[in-house]
């Protein structure tokens, strides 16, 4: 009997192959008929790392793969060619594999660039979020032990955090920046080596994707070796466009876009980058230009879609193409996933994972229409479950509990050493969640954002979500700040339509119609709009601390 673990793990494993090849094929990932294209494929990943190996097989494979920027169109064949001069141009300037970067760059060209020439030179990314303050951008250079930081020139005030002998590399440049011309750029670097094929790396130099550090400096959490099947999870569940044009707005820095561009490369997909900062009206125009069938977001840049004025709506038909919106990295207010699919059709698919667990769960447009708050299901190779405080498991439809994820692509433990929590060999979310009665995953909120009040535990999402529902209000957060009675007293922070009547008690009463009465917050604070940070994920830190005068 000691043997049936073992063996109903052997079994799941080999069931969960099958079934992520039979996703891949289905989905065009590669051609059963070409076997060997395969093995290639899986080869150049295990040598150069996955978001290399898929742009060197494409270049061989996919010739209509390409990158759209505000410079023009580059085939995959030709960043591959340009990758290895500016990988060779690299080692010229003491860049060895083995070494850390960081870069530090918007959705171009560059960015691209500069992530295939880490690859093929065994060389670790750290990919730093745009929208770092200096503390946050000198504590994760230092943390990550950086030698060189490859950027755009719109971040040199930036670099003044960190030590001026750590060497720079400019991946972007506009005048208006008055870039010294003595510091090198990728061209400058690249200017007079050898285009030719990169001999591969004794090992892959890996990637380091930061966590969203909406309470502190964003931990680093490597993707050190990937698995080919990794791609079976997003699509099995998603049917992503192939041999088609996708729009990027979601920046590749970040575990959402970075995924999806790589695959949208290996689909044999020309990718549209947005003009480097995203603008609603654009990414409907190039939606309409492109013809794209597929578009990959962050939740708020559905909702300032949406939000445009009803006639500028009107001037395009995205629905006519568009087949999939790829959106992650925050919850979408159910208003907006109808308005959603009300506008660009049945197109949404929002996909429910972390940096840490990579996929998680995925709601698909038919379970979105029927339940719009709905994380949806698992795809092919992931467990889900959940526990009680007591780390007993739930198996009853509409009870909470802390959500455990199974998925052999999790990270193993934070560039810090630091880990997450495991039970039963699955690791925790962070995410507290209950299942329906026909399965579908919800999510309450995060664990560590439940607010204790008077005794009673409080879930922001589920009043978050109440009042983004009225009509009159654009988005809402709530929090909880420090009570001498309560303990912690429930602050809402709405964002009002141009309907509103900014009624701090018609708030409060609609919270005490619909919730139970702990639930209504004491106070109510309206603002132009929610701080969040260059992925769209809310940061509920400056809300909490916030002055609010006394009623």
């Amino acid at each position: 009997m000691s043997l049936a673990p073992a063996a109903s793990s052997v079994f799941r494993k080999a069931s969960d192959t099958a079934l992520s090849v039979n996703a891949m094929m289905k989905r065009g990932l590669f051609n059963p008929l070409r076997p060997d294209h395969a093995v290639k494929s899986a080869l150049n990943v295990l040598k150069f790392g996955p978001f290399a190996g898929v742009v060197m097989h494409a270049a061989q494979t996919n010739p209509h793969a390409a990158i759209v920027d505000e410079r023009g169109e580059l085939s995959v064949k030709e960043l591959d060619e340009l990758s290895n001069a500016f990988a060779r141009g690299l080692t010229a300037r003491g860049i060895e594999a083995g070494d850390v970067i960081a870069i530090l760059a918007r959705d171009h060209r560059g960015m691209v660039l500069s992530i295939l020439a880490a690859g093929k030179l065994g060389v670790r990314a750290v990919l730093m979020n745009t929208g770092f303050a200096k503390p946050q951008f000198a504590d994760v250079a230092a943390r990550e032990q950086v030698k060189a930081v490859l950027h755009d020139s719109e971040f040199f005030e930036l670099m003044s955090a960190i030590p001026e002998d750590i060497p720079r590399i400019l991946t972007w440049v506009d005048e208006h920046d008055n870039a010294d011309p003595s510091i090198p750029t990728i061209e400058s670097v690249s200017q007079g080596q050898s285009t030719a094929a990169i001999p591969a790396p004794e090992k892959p130099g890996g990637m380091v994707i930061l966590t969203s550090g909406t309470t502190g400096t964003p931990k680093g959490a490597p993707r050190d070796k990937v698995s080919p099947f990794i791609s079976a999870q997003f699509l099995d569940r998603i049917p992503l466009p192939r041999n088609s044009t996708v729009v990027m707005a979601a920046p590749i820095f970040h575990a959402t876009g970075l995924s999806q561009f790589t695959l949208s490369i290996g689909l044999g997909n020309r990718v549209v980058f947005q003009q480097r900062r995203f603008d609603p009206e654009q990414t409907l125009a190039n939606i309409q230009k492109y013809k794209a069938q597929g578009l990959t977001v962050v939740p708020t840049m559905i909702q300032r879609m949406l939000d445009l004025p009803p006639e500028v709506l009107e001037k395009y038909s995205p629905s006519d193409t568009l087949k999939v919106i790829f959106a992650a990295g925050s919850s979408i207010p159910p208003d907006v996933v109808l308005r959603s699919l009300d506008y660009f059709g049945p197109t949404l698919y929002n996909l429910y994972g972390s940096t840490e667990c990579a996929v998680i769960s995925v709601a698909n447009p038919e379970e979105l229409r029927k339940a719009p708050t709905t994380a949806g299901r698992p795809p092919v190779g992931i467990t889900l479950a959940l526990y009680d405080e007591n780390r007993k498991r739930i198996t009853k439809p509409g009870v909470t509990g802390t959500i455990f994820i199974g998925n052999a692509h999790s990270f193993k433990a934070y560039t810090d050493g630091r880990t997450k929590e495991f039970v039963d060999g699955l690791m925790s979310s962070g995410d507290v969640g209950h299942f329906d009665a026909d399965g579908l995953l919800f999510i309450d909120g995060r664990d560590d954002d439940m607010i204790v009040s008077g005794g009673e535990n409080v879930f922001p999402q589920e009043v978050e979500n109440l009042l983004s529902n009225r009509s009159d209000v654009f988005e809402a957060a709530v929090v909880g700040v420090d009570d001498r009675t309560f303990g912690k007293r429930l602050r809402a922070i709405v964002v009002p339509g141009p309907d509103s009547k900014r009624d701090v008690g018609e708030i409060k009463d609609y919270v005490k119609e619909n919730l139970a009465r702990y639930k209504v917050p004491r106070e109510v604070i309206f603002l132009d709009e929610l701080p969040r940070n260059a992925t769209g994920k809310l940061l509920r830190k400056p809300l909490i601390e916030m002055e609010v005068p006394a009623e």
